[in-house]
């Protein structure tokens, strides 16, 4: 049973960064379309970043020119750079890995920023 794993969440002041990964067991993401979500208490989640295959990339528009989604297929791992964090990108992150009719979650990563 393939999954994904978030790490790298954590508490940051405001103007701070953070890199969250997105590693995988069971699974070899390099035919996956990836995508970081993120849900805040009360609101519905969103896409915050996605790389497809071919490297494409693109953003919500709240996060462009701050963060950045990465992958490297060599270590199977996915990446969310995160710079000049505001409060109000306080939220659980999730990795997703989707490809035809494949989906997979991961369990989220907490990020939190301080004003």
């Amino acid at each position: 049973q393939g999954q994904v794993v978030e790490s790298g969440g954590g508490l940051v002041q405001a103007g701070g960064s953070l890199r969250l990964s997105c590693g995988a067991s069971g699974i070899n993401l390099r035919p996956y379309d990836m995508g970081w979500y993120r849900q805040a208490p009360g609101k519905q989640r969103e896409l915050v970043a996605a790389i497809t295959t071919s490297g494409s990339t693109n953003y919500v528009d709240s996060v462009k020119g701050r963060f950045f989604i990465s992958r490297d297929n060599a270590k199977n791992t996915v990446y969310l750079q995160m710079n000049s964090l505001k409060p109000e990108d306080t939220a659980v992150y999730y990795c997703n890995a989707k490809w035809a009719n494949w989906s997979y979650w991961g369990q989220g990563t907490q990020v939190t920023v301080s004003s």
